[in-house]
Parts: structure tokens; sequence; C-alpha cells
């Protein structure tokens, strides 16, 4: 029988296909911390108000030195600075915050009224992410604001492989990139390189091109053919720089090429970019497919009302079925991605019922042979329903099997055991219950306690143990609190 672990490792596969796990990050809800640093009272009291009303979280300190301290005590997702203060100046200020170890990452703009391109230069390489003219801060703050943030969120904490026979080399690009704010893991040849591949899924891979028992371009190919690895993006170095060999490497697969000796920063810069054009592609794609999702079941729902509505004794057993559903899936400690897809599931699990004739679906009395056949098809047709839906893949197997036994004596397959995916054998459960304490027609309800000995009985032969068990202890811990 499919462990639990197992079955949603896959679901979470199929979805992380369409709305990728690798873009994980705090809500757009949750509030950036901010810190303004300027001497002006006046300037601080305009940007805080500007930037509260973007809901952000502001903190002010009145010159670069109060500035640090407050840096090294507390965690700011955005540093706005004054260059000219009091006791220590923004580009000193600026400086400083570089050469930390763990703070050099919090991206600054310097926001001043020295427009001297000198002085816009030095900003820059004191290490600021935006020099803004305090003449332009109307026009232009908000929307910079805005992008280093969205950047600094989609970029902070990713992982690059890095991958060099010089230990100097690999040294050097470990540095910047930490310092940049990036995780860095690093191999000396591309077959150590795979070997790393195996236990960790890099954000992107940074490649020397002629190393020993594999060089870059194998390394390239061998990423590229395994689906799991083939979207990361792949940039080789070398200091070969024939254009029949950059094509050849982007051919297989290379998203960029870069000539050695490069600057480092050069590299440093290359990477964001790339990083950032990559998962903000990722993150549009998703909110498309989220936005397309929720409309698609929003109009699904709307036909399991109308499906509903057509029967009295069936009203709101959809929800029902849902919501204990989502209580098993929450004592199998699954996460909350996961028990979103549960939630679904049984939103959507009677869908083919649609299909199903009215004077069979709504017969008072109990179906003769000809009629129970028609009504076991209500899961295919289910499933047919969903099938041209994408970002529904994953639990089509649960519409499709949730009338299926343990045993073997269900439908519409007759599988057994594990060959029912384990989101089904969950419904089946869910659906089961509340099929119990619904009235019908034939007959009442059951009490709760009598159901819930049927559902232990059913244990092993229609029901799976597992789910079961997950069940009756979501039953039990409701009820004590």
């Amino acid at each position: 029988m499919d462990t639990r672990s197992d079955l949603f490792q896959r679901i979470k596969s199929k979805t992380a296909s369409k709305l990728s796990d690798n873009v994980d990050r705090p809500s757009k809800s949750s509030s950036p911390r901010i810190l303004i640093v300027d001497d002006s009272p006046t300037i601080r009291f305009g940007l805080r108000r500007d930037l509260g009303q973007m809901g952000a979280i502001v903190t002010e300190a009145s010159d670069g030195r109060e500035g640090l301290s407050l840096v090294h005590s507390q965690d700011f997702d955005l540093i706005i600075t004054d260059i000219e203060m009091p006791r220590m100046d923004g580009f000193t200020f600026c400086s400083k915050l570089k050469e930390h170890r763990t703070k050099n990452s919090i991206p600054v703009i310097i926001l001043s009224s020295k427009e001297k391109e000198e002085d816009i230069e030095l900003g820059f390489k004191v290490g600021a992410a935006s020099y803004i003219i305090k003449s332009n801060a109307k026009n232009d703050l908000r929307a910079r604001v805005k992008e280093i943030l969205e950047k600094n969120s989609l970029l902070k904490g990713r992982t690059v492989l890095v991958v060099d026979d010089s230990a100097s080399i690999r040294g050097l690009i470990e540095k910047a990139l930490t310092k940049a704010g990036f995780n860095v893991i690093s191999a000396e040849n591309g077959r150590i390189a795979l070997q790393l591949l195996n236990r960790y899924t890099p954000d992107m891979i940074l490649s020397d091109l002629h190393m020993p028992e594999l060089d870059g371009s194998g390394l390239c190919k061998n990423v590229h053919a395994d689906k799991k690895l083939s979207q990361i993006p792949f940039i080789i170095m070398s200091s070969d720089g024939d254009r029949a060999t950059m094509r050849r490497l982007l051919q297989y697969g290379a998203s960029a090429y870069m000539v050695k000796p490069f600057n480092i920063d050069q590299l440093v810069v290359t990477a964001e970019r790339f990083l950032s054009d990559h998962f903000g592609r990722i993150l549009k794609e998703r909110e498309r497919l989220e936005s397309e999702r929720q409309f698609l079941i929003g109009s699904i729902t709307s036909l399991i009302l109308a499906l509903e509505a057509r029967d009295r004794y069936t009203r709101g057993h959809s929800d029902s079925v849902a919501k204990i559903l989502v209580d098993i899936a929450r004592q199998m400690s699954l996460d909350e991605e996961v028990i979103e897809r549960v939630r679904i599931a049984g939103k959507l699990h009677d869908i083919g019922k649609i299909g199903i004739r009215d004077d069979i679906l709504l017969k008072p009395g109990p179906l003769n042979k000809e009629e129970w056949e028609i009504l076991k098809m209500h899961p295919r047709i289910g499933a047919e329903i969903l099938a041209p839906i994408p970002s529904l893949a994953d639990i089509i197997p649960a519409i499709a099997s949730h009338h299926e036994r343990i045993d073997g004596n269900g439908y519409p397959e007759g599988l057994k055991g594990g060959q029912i995916p384990l989101l089904a054998r969950m419904v089946a459960v869910a659906d089961t219950y509340d099929a119990l304490t619904s009235d019908r027609p034939y007959r009442k309800g059951f009490s709760n306690d009598d159901a819930l000995t049927i559902i232990e009985n059913l244990k092993g032969s229609q029901l799976c143990p597992e789910c079961v068990q997950s069940f009756l202890k979501s039953v039990e811990s409701k009820t004590l609190e």
C-alpha cells in the first residue's frame, strides 16, 4: 500500500510544474520592514507616511551610526539613507553595512540632494541598489521601493551551485555571491556536481567549461536531460571566447556564456538578472494559473450547487466531505498546500453526477441493475469533465477512484488496496461518513456514534485502515476541544 508521503510527493511534483514550489516566498500581505536613515525629522516623517501607505513597517534613525546599531539588532527588508548626516554619513554607513557578514544583502536606496555624477558613482560603489535625487523622490521612490522589494523577495536566500576546478575562483565567486545574499554550494568538477544534484536542487548553476572528469559541456547536457533540473538557469564560464563554442553550449541548454576573465560584480549582476527574470516569469505564470484555477473551480462549484439543488437530501454533501477531508489531512500532518488540493478534491468528488439522468439520480427507491450500472459511471464522467483542466490533474485520480474498495469490490475499475490512490481512499472515508449521517428518502441518517462504529467495521474491507484511523483521530481531537 502506498504511503501518504509517496502519494503526496507525486501530487506536489505534478503541481510544481504549474505552480512552481521554487517561488515560495512571503505572501504579498506580509509587511516589509524598512529602515529610514536621515537627520531631517521632516524628511523622515514624509517617508514614514508614504511608506506606511504602501503597507511597510517603518523604523527611523537620525544618522548612520544609529542606523548601524538598529541593523545589528533588527531585521530589515530595505534601507533608505541620506548621505550628509552627523556622526556617520550615508556612504560610510552603506560601506560598513556591506562589510557585515549577515546583513550585507539588505538592499539600500540612497536618497540624497547630491546630484553630481561622482556622488552617484560613489553611491553605487559602496553598494547601493539605487540612487534617487530627493527632488525626484515624489515620482521615483515608490516605484523603486516596490521593484527592489519584489526583486529581493524573489532572490533572497536562493541557492547557486558553483562548479570550477580552481579552488581560488570558486572561493572568489562564493564570497561575492554570499555577500549578495545567495546561498552557495560548490563542486570541483561536473561529476561531483551531479552527485550534489542528487541531494540538492539549486536555483542556478554557474559552471566552468574545461574541467577534469566531466566538463561544463557534459554537465550542461546531463542537467538539461533531467526533467527535474532542466529549468534551472545554467551559466557557462570560460576563457574560450570562440563563437562556435558559445553557440554549441547555448544549444545544449546554457542560459548564458561569460568569457573569463570577467569582473566579479558583472557575474553577480548577471546572476541576479537571470534569477530575477526566471522567477519573475514563474511567479506571473503561477498567478495566471491560480486565476484560471479559481475561475474554473468557481464555475464547477456552481454546477455542483445546481446538482445538489436537484436533491434536497444531498444538498451540502460536497462541502461536508471537503471539511471532513481537511480534518483527515491535518491529522496526517500534511502541509497546507496539499490540504488545499484535498479540499478541492472533496468539493469536486461527485461532479460526474451531473451526467446522470434525474430519473436515476433522484429515484426515491432502490435502483434496478441497469440503473445501478449507469450510476456507477459517475466517477469516470467526473474524471472526463476535469481532464481538460491541467491545474486539476493531480486530483483527477481521486475523482475517478473514490468508490473503489480496499478488498477490490468497488467501482469503476475494481482496484484493490494500494492500487487505489491515497487521496481517493481519503475521499471514500469522508464520503461514507457523510452519507451515513445524512437522511435519505429510504432511511433516516445514522447517529454519529453508530456511523463511527460502521466506519470502524468497514476498515480493511471497504475502507483504507490508515485513512479510517486518521479520520477517527480527527473526530476524537474535535470532541476533546
